[in-house]
């Protein structure tokens, strides 16, 4: 059912809604621009809670705002029919990332995901990138015309890194620059399933390319990789197919470069590693481009006839003695140019000009040579101030590219399950017997554990949402139940038979789904916290006990430990 541009409003979408309640036939639903507002969204998803033929949803440019995304969110957590949905042009905002992002943490029905022409900028990025390391489903990911910037570029690409499952990426018109790219080579040296790669206008140059190339030589699945309306050259072209050429392992096919001219030793180029790689197709602007060489830039004069000098060991007047009898410093323009190009220094007629205008500005006629002495200590602190601006730059460069893969690598640590671990009470002590058990699971899928003064486990998920344990009593064990409301909470594990954990100590979270020769018995709910809510099994009593052996042996002790002046007397005495 295509109804876009129909101007449905509220109305229309709660008439609609009612209409496919009971509908068992229609799987595509296209509402795009039809100013359904929040409230025509949410008449249209609580129709999803009863119909679950619909696979495709497109609520484009309807003007749902934070209420609708909060709606959306809701259903994507319940709904298991839909597929793809496109959100584009509704005016989402930074926190409504966040609801996606809980919502599709664990979501492995919906495959296609459009966001694109939002409003989500770095902490957009950083909820969207949690999501993606978390997420197992989805293959299709449309993020264009936001404002991720450099910061929500980083964090994304960070979960991008980890990412298992996304084939198709389009990242256009997000303005990352060469922060993102770098990022994004990062991520591509580690990701193995994305296919297609779409980084259109976002403000790379040759620069950016170069450290998308590093990860382009170690990405053995990208088939398309899309940079038209960047800021390159031959220079970025001349990189992007080299490393196609260098690298045998590349599955490179296609390279959208449409607005960049090239010249012809990229066309050469381009002909030797197609004979190579017959599949790669490169699209580029035309023939007539060329490598942007800066001109070579004249020395200063000044330093040069000073280098000369001191080569020679010489002074100025030495050097201008023939035409300067009366040691005035002070010489006719005319002589001045004539005893500079009769001798060996290595100035041009350019130069030349540019040492007399400088040595007499104001145009009399006489070059007062002592400018030369004058300004030799200002032309070392001038080039010793050049240096200093350079490194100075190639520090901050430095620095910078350090921070950015700093920021990189401890958001790829919070988005891998491995680096997101958290300890239940009591695992992280050791005692003579060894390091205790743990458990640790992801931070998107634990819930804290926390020991309340009434002797009850207190179960908090990331929602906010409580879930208390009645008091552990009675011997049956249980084993959680398969349905998708229940998979996500976990428990205390009720460890049997462990002499090193006390009663007092709750026990792994894990374990009890480990053990698998106790005896499994009916769940039992708790009528306070609804389905969400199971009694627990009590901890095994028999304990051993340690308070008993200790005074054996410290008697044990007593009777060995004498000393030799006791054990002679007691065999004197007998």
């Amino acid at each position: 059912m295509n109804l876009n541009h129909h101007g449905l409003g509220p109305l229309g979408g709660k008439a609609l809604a009612i209409a496919l309640v009971t509908d068992m036939h229609i799987t595509n639903l296209e509402l795009a621009d039809n100013y359904l507002l929040a409230e025509g969204a949410r008449y249209l998803l609580e129709m999803l809670k009863a119909n679950f033929t619909i696979q495709h949803l497109d609520l484009s440019n309807n003007h749902l705002q934070s209420e609708g995304a909060e709606c959306i969110a809701k259903m994507l957590l319940d709904n298991i029919s839909i597929k793809s949905i496109k959100l584009s042009g509704n005016g989402f905002i930074e926190d409504d990332a966040k609801s996606f992002a809980d919502a599709l943490a664990n979501n492995y029905r919906v495959k296609e995901l459009d966001l694109s022409h939002n409003q989500f900028c770095g902490r957009g990025g950083e909820h969207l990138g949690q999501m993606l390391a978390n997420n197992e489903a989805l293959e299709v990911l449309d993020l264009s015309w936001n404002h991720l910037r450099m910061k929500g570029a980083v964090a994304f690409c960070a979960g991008l890194k980890v990412n298992v499952t996304l084939k198709h990426l389009d990242l256009s018109w997000n303005g990352f620059g060469n922060e993102g790219a770098l990022a994004l080579g990062e991520a591509l040296k580690f990701n193995n399933t994305l296919v297609y790669l779409d980084l259109n206008n976002n403000r790379i140059t040759n620069e950016g390319v170069g450290m998308l190339c590093k990860g382009l030589e170690a990405n053995d699945t990208l088939r398309a990789l899309m940079l038209a309306y960047n800021s390159l050259t031959v220079e970025g072209a001349l990189a992007l197919v080299t490393v196609v050429k260098n690298t045998p392992k590349t599955a490179l096919e296609e390279i959208n470069i449409s607005n960049v001219l090239v010249n012809e030793n990229f066309v050469q180029l381009l002909d030797l590693t197609c004979q190579e790689h017959p599949c790669l197709e490169v699209q580029y602007g035309g023939v007539g481009g060329f490598i942007a060489k800066k001109p070579p830039k004249r020395l200063d004069p000044m330093k040069v006839i000073q280098d000369y000098l001191d080569e020679r060991k010489l002074r100025l007047w030495d050097f201008f003695r023939k035409i300067d009898k009366d040691g005035t410093m002070r010489v006719p323009v005319a002589d001045f140019r004539k005893a500079v190009q009769q001798s060996n220094i290595p100035l041009d007629r350019y130069q030349i000009e540019e040492l007399i205008q400088r040595l007499d500005r104001e145009r009399t006629g006489m070059v007062d040579y002592r400018g030369l002495a004058d300004t030799r200590k200002q032309m070392m602190r001038d080039h010793r101030r050049q240096l200093r601006k350079v490194e100075s730059r190639q520090k901050k460069e430095k620095q910078k590219s350090e921070r950015i893969l700093k920021t990189f690598q401890s958001a790829v640590e919070a988005n891998t399950p491995r680096s997101s671990m958290v300890m239940s009470p009591g695992g992280t002590k050791e005692d003579s017997s060894g390091p205790q058990h743990f458990s640790a699971t992801p931070l998107s899928s634990w819930h804290h554990i926390v020991m309340s003064n009434s002797s009850r486990y207190s179960v908090t998920n990331l929602s906010s949402e409580h879930i208390h344990l009645p008091m552990l009593g009675g011997s049956t064990h249980q084993r959680p139940t398969s349905s998708p409301t229940m998979r996500s909470y976990s428990q205390p594990n009720l460890m049997d038979d462990s002499p090193r954990y006390p009663q007092s100590k709750p026990s792994s979270a894990q374990g009890m789904l480990s053990d698998s020769n106790t005896d499994v018995t009916h769940t039992k709910l708790s009528p306070t916290a609804n389905h969400l809510t199971r009694s627990s099994p009590a901890l095994n009593s028999k304990q051993p006990d340690t308070k008993t052996k200790t005074p054996k042996v410290k008697k044990k002790k007593k009777r060995v430990d004498k000393t030799p002046h006791e054990q002679n007397q007691t065999q004197s005495s007998k």
